[in-house]
């Protein structure tokens, strides 16, 4: 089983994960941090959260959302897909949402971040 990454630091436009720098938004998926689309709270569409839906209960609890600079509730369609799917959704600032990360993976929580970058 693979270790889960750490977020090291935020702002700037990314984040650097496990020593890494990466621009952008970021979905950290089963372990996997991988580049994300979304580049504002107003672009997120639904189809962002397509590889989080695919992975079902069986890689995530819920859905870890950082809206970017401020927390602010995602658009209605996203949080009702993510309620259809059965997952649960909690959204904060993307600072906020960075730290709560970190405390989550040391309790051993199953989840999907997606990170607006800041």
């Amino acid at each position: 089983m693979r270790r889960p990454p750490s977020i090291d630091a935020f702002g700037g436009g990314g984040y650097r994960v496990s020593g890494l720098w990466r621009p952008g938004s970021l979905l950290i998926l089963d372990d996997d941090p991988r580049d994300w689309r979304p580049v504002s709270l107003a672009d997120l569409q639904a189809e962002d959260f397509a590889s989080v839906l695919a992975g079902g209960l069986e890689l995530s609890e819920f859905v870890l959302l950082g809206t970017g600079a401020q927390q602010a509730p995602p658009p209605r369609h996203v949080r009702e897909i993510i309620r259809a799917a059965g997952l649960g959704l909690e959204f904060m600032s993307s600072a906020a949402a960075a730290r709560t990360y970190n405390v989550l993976v040391s309790e051993g929580r199953r989840f999907a971040t997606a990170l607006i970058a800041v």
